[in-house]
């Protein structure tokens, strides 16, 4: 890996060495510069996950990805600054409250060399915790206008969200028995690629973090929260669409999405 190349992709221009500071400044970097997006799937086009299609398509394309693909490429970056990656056991709970499958979500469990503590990283979620959370605390964790925090079960954990409305919300379990990457996730990625079960397959989305709060466009929409406020507008027409596209997230696709 190029870690120069990496940090220019996400406009990362702070010190790094393996402490938390630096840590910090990659994980919000990456949430700004780098979308959440599943493309691809509407696109027909296979996602591999092994680390030379990710740098491929992320760093080289400057393309944005879904869970296995951010964090499976964060992790990468962050192993070789010198933290300690482990690759987490994620499944996301659906509206009636039960868990995705197994290996649904890739999320990280990292820790900083001569530290006792850990933090969980995920710039693969979507809307979701910006900075880092410490998976050492129970308590709330305020992060801007919303926060989070870790709750501890009989097998896991579960990470919860305070809305800006002060609703709180699960969003995902995981476990913290380390797995291997990219073995252990390949079948969970292949699911979301593929099945009518998983919405990945049922419409197309793309969303990143800004400096005030975070924009997200999907085939007929647009949506832009700015300081916890959001503010939705249906698309005129697929030209608009594109220009959205290349407008807010640099892309310019040579297909038409569905």
């Amino acid at each position: 890996m190029d870690i120069q190349t990496y940090l220019h992709r996400i406009h990362f221009q702070g010190l790094v060495q393996s402490d938390f500071d630096t840590l910090r400044g990659l994980h919000i970097a990456h949430m700004r510069a780098v979308p959440f997006e599943n493309l691809d799937i509407a696109l027909k086009r296979p996602i591999h996950i092994d680390e030379a299609s990710l740098w491929d398509k992320i760093v080289v394309n400057k393309r944005g990805g879904f869970c296995y693909e951010l964090n499976g490429l964060f992790a990468w970056l962050l192993k070789q600054i010198g933290f300690e990656v482990a690759y987490l056991n994620g499944r996301v709970f659906n509206k009636e409250g039960k868990r995705g499958i197994e290996f649904d979500h890739l999320a990280l469990l990292v820790k900083i060399p001569d530290s006792s503590t850990r933090w969980l990283a995920d710039v693969g979620f979507g809307d979701s915790f910006i900075e880092p959370l410490n998976f050492e605390e129970r308590g709330e964790q305020a992060r801007g206008l919303r926060a989070y925090r870790l709750e501890e079960i009989s097998d896991g954990f579960v990470t919860w969200q305070k809305n800006y409305d002060g609703a709180w919300e699960r969003q995902y379990f995981f476990d913290v028995t380390p797995r291997t990457f990219p073995q252990d996730y390949e079948a969970g990625c292949l699911y979301h690629q593929t099945s009518p079960n998983t919405s990945f397959t049922q419409h197309s989305i793309i969303s990143r973090a800004t400096d005030d709060g975070r924009v997200s466009l999907e085939s007929d929409r647009l949506t832009v929260t700015r300081n916890g406020k959001r503010a939705k507008r249906t698309l005129e027409s697929r030209d608009e669409y594109h220009k959205l596209l290349k407008d807010h997230f640099g892309i310019v696709l040579q297909k038409e999405i569905a």
